[in-house]
């Protein structure tokens, strides 16, 4: 379909653009952008008066469960939740079952997208086979079969030697290596944030030493190497620092955080709240500061919503035995907005951690409105209010912890190659 978007803010940081302006998407592309344009034969207007037209969200970082765990969540309905919360392009992990470690489980992933799905989806495979932690996997083939990042996300890869030759391998193949950033040993049984919460509810605590010491290895291994590394879900203040550090020191690293890890603290577990138990846990307000000045510097280059749906029969249980995991596409955005109301980031700052940063630190070729580019937009329209409620939830399962809690801000429309895939 051709569109005509008109009146809205525009707002592209690849191009630094801020102003009022239409723009002309023709044949799944942009064709132009500027003042007082008029809309190509047979073109559907789209009046964006009060809303914001950005380069389409991207989601770095998202689990859909299909192939083999579809009572969770599958390509439909995740794409859809994406779709739903303003995001064009999404990247999965490879943690389903079979696991995303060879062209076949690659291939099915890619083809039902493009057949039933709602936005793009970009494949990451796994660093090593099964993400058993001990051989490395068909990198090469991975790419190839398209694949955009390897990592062995839900698992870190513990044998410090393999991790530095996958990051060496993966960087003479050009495809980026995801880290979990976790040392298993100082997790051991424990299952929310080490702390003054735990104590009190009797819970077995993981000590945020336990993130600082992997992303320490993993920056240093980065240093090492002279290869790229990206850290998923930063959660503490002593990572922030950690990665702030070597990036000064010239390392080439980014990294990621989530809506939850600037928006709650521990103390979300209260009352055994299972929708509040993730890996890594919510931790503390200075670790939300720490977080919130580490988005504001750039120091954390992306937000990405480590989303995770589990069933209900996962979730309704003790809090010990309850799966790791919320899901949060579509409630990333009105979360995220929150920072630019409350002054933490400027609009262009946040546009640029949700689409420009993903896409060139996996190098997707999205995240601008150039003229030519494809035609992924997002309209956005921070004045809207709603109740996350799960009956009217696009994800097959409910595991929020913003159940009942008003939003402001969501997606207005969201436009995937050209197609206008959601409008509210």
């Amino acid at each position: 379909m051709n569109l005509l978007i008109k009146n809205g803010r525009v707002i592209d940081p690849s191009q630094k653009l801020d102003d009022t302006l239409d723009l002309v998407v023709e044949n799944g592309l942009i064709k132009e952008i500027g003042k007082g344009l008029t809309a190509p034969a047979g073109a559907e207007t789209i009046d964006a008066a009060g809303m914001y037209v950005v380069p389409g969200l991207i989601d770095m970082h998202v689990h859909l469960r299909d192939p083999g765990l579809e009572y969770k969540e599958d390509i439909v309905t995740g794409t859809k939740a994406a779709v739903a919360g303003g995001f064009t392009s999404i990247c999965c992990m490879p943690n389903s079952k079979p696991v995303i470690d060879n062209k076949t489980v690659v291939s099915y992933i890619i083809n039902k997208a493009k057949a039933e799905g709602f936005c793009n989806v970009f494949p990451v495979g796994s660093i090593t086979y099964g993400l058993s932690g001990d051989r490395m996997s068909e990198m090469g083939e991975l790419k190839e079969s398209g694949c955009v990042a390897v990592s062995d996300d839900g698992k870190p890869v513990n044998n410090s030697e393999l991790m530095m030759r996958s990051l060496q391998y993966a960087a003479g193949i050009g495809i980026m290596v995801i880290s979990h950033a976790e040392e298993l040993e100082l997790v051991g049984e424990g299952v929310m944030n080490e702390g003054y919460t735990s104590t009190e509810l009797g819970l077995k605590g993981i000590p945020r030493v336990s993130e600082d010491i992997a992303t320490s290895r993993e920056t240093l291994l980065a240093e090492y190497t002279g290869t790229p590394i990206h850290i998923a879900h930063v959660s503490t203040k002593g990572a922030v620092r950690i990665i702030r550090e070597a990036k000064a020191r010239g390392v080439r690293v980014t990294c990621e955080t989530a809506p939850h890890y600037f928006t709650l603290t521990d103390d979300a577990v209260r009352g055994y709240n299972t929708n509040a138990k993730m890996n890594p846990p919510l931790r503390e307000a200075d670790d939300v500061a720490a977080i919130k000045e580490g988005l504001k510097d750039g120091t954390i280059d992306a937000i990405a919503t480590d989303h995770a749906p589990h069933h209900l029969d996962e979730k309704d249980v003790e809090f010990n035995v309850a799966m790791n995991g919320i899901i949060g596409l579509e409630t990333s955005l009105p979360l995220s907005l929150k920072l630019v109301e409350d002054g933490v980031l400027t609009l262009n700052q946040l546009i640029d951690a949700m689409s420009c940063n993903p896409s060139n630190i996996l190098n997707l070729k999205r995240g601008t409105l150039a003229a030519g580019a494809v035609a992924d937009i997002t309209l956005i329209d921070p004045a809207c209010e709603w109740v996350v409620e799960a009956g009217t939830l696009a994800s097959k399962s409910k595991n929020s912890p913003w159940l009942g809690q008003q939003m402001k801000g969501g997606a207005a429309a969201t436009i995937v190659g050209g197609k206008l895939m959601h409008k509210r």
